[in-house]
């Protein structure tokens, strides 16, 4: 039960949900609200529950008008399969949602009217969390498939690049469809604002991702990938070629042949504690 209630202190409701419950009181809309408020916050309450059970540290889970943003101190350095089922923690809270509104509905406890209400609203979160949008939840599927291919620096990139063409496209259905609705063009700035500041900062979190390689669990990387790098690579050109997912044996090649092998912490700690920031990966050889 402490654990619970140490969850619950970590949930913060974003200043645009208190807008958005301004304009439905203003509006008329408070069972709306209610509902909306309830759905959301069972969505986000999955996310942290499920982070909870892999004991991930989460910093703090922020509730909007379309749903929330659960913030982790991981930064990308758990197994992808991990980071999957939290990601899903939320979405499929809204199965069982709807699914006991069908049954509160045939006990005659939910009129027709806040039956449809209640699952179209269920619909309504669910749907626009799985838009590939960073920081959405769709946004967050987006990045851990690409981190199964791609380096973590080029995986967050692409992310960020196709959550913003993914955010155009949406925002010419809203201008097409719905260009007056107030609440959308809430949720729309928020959304620009979150990816121009998540691009401003990509090499600051791509550093975060590298110091908690470094400092964090030894045990949350668990399938080896080998890198073949060539001798006169700098050491921070080999940072930028780790992956999301997996630990790194380096194999360093001088003129063709094979001159040795690095563990990657070594690499990481020439880098962070010997400050080696240019030195060529041969050099490490020696070193080590």
């Amino acid at each position: 039960m402490s654990e619970f209630i140490k969850l619950l202190k970590k949930i913060h409701i974003h200043p645009l949900l208190w807008a958005a419950a301004g304009l439905a009181i203003l509006t008329a809309h408070f069972t709306e609200l209610i509902m909306l408020f309830i759905i959301i916050f069972i969505h986000e309450l999955g996310h942290g529950v499920t982070a909870h059970v892999f004991s991930w540290r989460i910093k703090r889970i922020s509730l909007l008008p379309f749903g929330g943003v659960a913030e982790m101190d991981e930064h990308g350095n758990r197994p992808l399969k991990e980071e999957l089922l939290v990601v899903a923690g939320g979405p499929l809270q809204h199965l069982w949602l709807m699914g006991g509104a069908k049954l509160l509905h045939a006990a005659g406890i939910f009129s027709l009217h806040h039956f449809e209400l209640f699952i179209q609203l269920n619909l309504m979160v669910l749907l626009f969390n799985l838009l590939p949008i960073w920081p959405l939840d769709g946004g967050k599927l987006l990045s851990i498939l690409l981190g199964y291919k791609l380096r973590f620096i080029a995986a967050y990139q692409w992310t960020l690049i196709l959550s913003l063409a993914a955010l155009l496209l949406f925002h010419a259905v809203v201008l097409l469809t719905v260009p007056f609705h107030l609440n959308l063009w809430i949720i729309l700035s928020f959304l620009y604002f979150s990816l121009w500041t998540e691009w401003k900062q990509r090499k600051f979190t791509f550093m975060r991702f590298l110091l908690e390689r470094y400092y964090g669990k030894g045990g949350s990387v668990r399938e080896l990938k080998p890198l073949e790098i060539n001798g006169d690579e700098t050491i921070y050109s080999i940072l930028e070629r780790f992956h999301r997912g997996f630990k790194h044996p380096v194999i360093v090649y001088v003129d063709g042949k094979e001159a040795g092998k690095l563990d990657e912490n070594e690499v990481l700690h020439a880098y962070f504690t010997e400050k080696m920031t240019t030195a060529k990966s041969h050099d490490l050889l020696y070193l080590y």
